[in-house]
């Protein structure tokens, strides 16, 4: 199954799942919808993450609940609450959230993360307002120190955290797409289930023509974590990595960047039996090839991330 059938699938599962019906009043189509992926595992958490949102002026979000393989909230606190029956995955739920909007521009939020400032998704709007060939942006994530953490700057270096600009991915946490863009090159690849995700999807908008904008002066807290809290976290990535590699890069490309992230793992000393067993499944059910252009691979390069860095 293609990315793109597999969202056009999820518009007809959204509809089939929802438990809260699309609104017949004279409401006006919303600009902009949260979309808010939870387990009820974290109810305290949750709560400030809608609070957070909730509290935004200058704009009226359309909140989308996706419970993944839950029992719903009680009561619930959405405006279109879905109730997925099995754990669809990070990718595969987010899909079926923004297939029960029709807003302009879908803002994801992790059910742990809050928006720091009571205007941030007015200023998204204004951002996407003012680019129109702005196709994803993600806010600065902080932890209870203020700092981000290494692994959600979009950038080579560390230094960079507080620097808005054009990149080349972005970080699922606090993040934003124009919904035409996104449906466009068909959302994101439900398969991944976890990581490398918005990589993949920034990868597609970008050979589209798309632009991908990392906005410092907007921050979202989300608690200090580490990958390693999920199970199989390593496998996920090397079979996600290889997917989102030999679908979207040329050739040559393609080996640098296998190369070059398969030294990385063994520099940091992680697992290679998890890492090769991920590109052993990911080589057995490998996608069909749509290697990005070139020019793609030079504005990456441009941008100060070649991909196969």
């Amino acid at each position: 199954m293609t990315v793109q059938n597999a969202l056009k699938d999820g518009v007809a599962m959204a509809a089939a799942l929802s438990h809260t019906p699309p609104s017949t009043s004279d409401r006006t189509q919303p600009r902009i919808a949260v979309v808010v992926l939870t387990q009820c595992t974290r109810p305290a958490e949750l709560s400030r993450a809608i609070a957070s949102v909730r509290a935004q002026r200058g704009v009226d979000p359309h909140l989308v609940l996706v419970v993944n393989g839950a029992d719903p909230p009680d009561p619930d606190p959405s405006d279109r609450l879905i109730v997925l029956p099995d754990n669809a995955g990070i990718p595969g739920g987010r899909n079926l959230g923004v297939a029960a909007t029709d807003a302009e521009v879908v803002f994801f939020l992790d059910d742990d993360a809050e928006l720091q400032g009571e205007d941030h998704l007015a200023s998204v709007l204004e951002r996407f307002d003012e680019d129109p060939d702005l196709g994803a942006m993600a806010m600065r994530i902080v932890d209870e120190t203020g700092r981000t953490q290494r692994r959600h700057v979009p950038r080579v270096g560390r230094r960079s955290a507080h620097r808005s600009g054009q990149v080349t991915h972005f970080i699922g946490a606090a993040c934003a797409v124009r919904t035409s863009a996104f449906e466009g090159v068909g959302g994101f690849d439900p398969r991944f289930f976890y990581a490398m995700e918005e990589s993949d999807l920034a990868w597609r908008l970008m050979d589209r023509g798309w632009s991908v904008w990392y906005s410092a002066d907007l921050t979202a807290f989300h608690p200090h974590t580490a990958p390693s809290r999920h199970a199989n976290h390593l496998r996920l990535q090397a079979r996600n990595r290889l997917w989102m590699a030999w679908r979207s890069l040329p050739g040559p490309v393609f080996v640098a960047h296998m190369v070059t992230w398969t030294a990385v793992c063994a520099v940091r000393c992680q697992s290679l039996r998890d890492i090769l067993t991920g590109y052993r499944e990911a080589w057995a059910a490998r996608p069909r090839r749509r290697p990005m252009r070139w020019r793609t691979v030079v504005t990456m390069t441009r941008l100060g991330r070649p991909p196969f860095v």
